[in-house]
C-alpha cells in the first residue's frame, strides 16, 4: 500500500514538470526562431506481486515514472516576410547563427535572425536585439559599411560606362564577392547536446564543434516563426491535467484504504 502512495506522488510530480515544459512552449509562441521542447519519460522498476523476485508472472506493478530528459526540435518553422534589410530566416534544420557577447566574449548560437545595425567605437556592426555581435564565415564580427550618398550618386551618373566592361571583369568581381564577410550559418553533428541558455540561444558542451554550412538556405527580409504548435500544446495541457488528477486520485484512494484498515483495527 505504501508503494501506491509513492507511485501516485511520483506521477503527479513528473506531470507537473511536463506542464512546465508545455507552458514554456506556449509562452514563446510569438518569439522568432523559438524551438519547442518535449519531455521524455521512462518507467521506474517493475516488481512481482505476491511472488519471488525472479518468478515469471504477469502479476506485476510499477513504481511510477520520471522525466528522463527534454528534447528540442530543431526543425524548420514557417517564415514571415518583413522586408527589412537585416532580417534573415534559416530555411533548413540544424543550422544556427553564431553570435558573440562583446563584454565576455562568450559565443552562443541562435535561429533568431532579427538583426540590427549597431554602432560601436570603430564603426557599425550587425548585432542582435541584445547587442551581441553576429559572426561571419571567418568567425569574426560582421562589420557594416555606412551608405555613402555621394558615392551612390556618382555611380548612378556613370551607369552608362558599366556597359563597356567585359565578361572577364564580371567573373573577377563575382569571385571577389564570395570572399567578402557575410551572414553565415553553422551546424552541428549532434545538436541534441546543445544547452539552452535562454533568449532562444544555445551554447555548446565540451567536445562539440560547430562547422560552417556554406550552402545554407537563408531567406533575407524574412523571419522564422516560432515552432510552437498551439493545437498540439493544448492537447498536452489536457493530458497533463488529467494525468495529474488521476495520480492525485490514487493518493487519496490509498489514503482512504489506509484509513479504513486502521479503523477496522480499532
Amino acid at each position: 500500500m505504501n508503494m501506491s502512495f509513492y507511485a501516485g506522488a511520483a506521477g503527479a510530480g513528473q506531470f507537473t514538470k511536463k506542464l512546465s515544459v508545455v507552458s514554456n512552449n506556449l509562452a514563446n509562441i510569438n518569439n522568432t526562431g523559438f524551438k519547442p521542447k518535449t519531455i521524455a519519460f521512462s518507467e521506474l522498476i517493475h516488481y512481482n506481486l505476491n511472488d519471488s523476485e525472479n518468478a515469471q508472472t504477469e502479476l506485476q506493478t510499477g513504481a511510477g515514472t520520471r522525466g528522463e530528459r527534454t528534447w528540442t526540435d530543431f526543425g524548420v518553422a514557417g517564415a514571415t516576410q518583413t522586408g527589412k534589410e537585416y532580417d534573415y530566416a534559416i530555411m533548413e534544420p540544424n543550422a544556427f547563427f553564431m553570435i558573440q557577447d562583446p563584454a565576455s566574449g562568450e559565443i552562443t548560437y541562435t535561429r533568431n535572425g532579427h538583426f540590427h545595425r549597431g554602432e560601436r567605437e570603430d564603426g557599425f556592426y550587425l548585432t542582435t536585439e541584445d547587442g551581441k555581435l553576429v559572426l561571419d564565415q571567418n568567425r569574426q564580427p560582421l562589420k557594416l559599411e555606412v551608405t555613402d550618398v555621394e558615392k551612390l550618386q556618382e555611380e548612378s551618373e556613370s551607369e552608362d560606362d558599366d556597359y563597356d566592361t567585359d565578361d572577364t571583369d564580371d567573373r573577377d568581381d563575382t569571385e571577389n564577392d564570395t570572399d567578402l564577410p557575410k551572414v553565415s550559418v553553422y551546424t552541428f553533428s549532434n545538436p541534441s547536446r546543445l544547452l539552452s541558455v535562454g533568449d532562444n540561444e544555445y551554447k555548446v558542451q565540451d567536445g562539440m564543434e560547430a562547422s560552417l554550412k556554406s550552402d545554407a538556405a537563408l531567406q533575407k527580409g524574412a523571419l522564422e516563426n516560432s515552432g510552437t504548435d498551439m493545437a498540439k500544446e493544448m492537447v498536452h495541457v489536457i493530458e497533463c491535467q488529467r494525468a495529474f488528477s488521476y495520480a492525485v486520485k490514487m493518493i487519496t484512494t490509498s489514503d482512504d484504504v489506509e484509513g479504513t484498515i486502521n479503523s477496522l483495527r480499532g
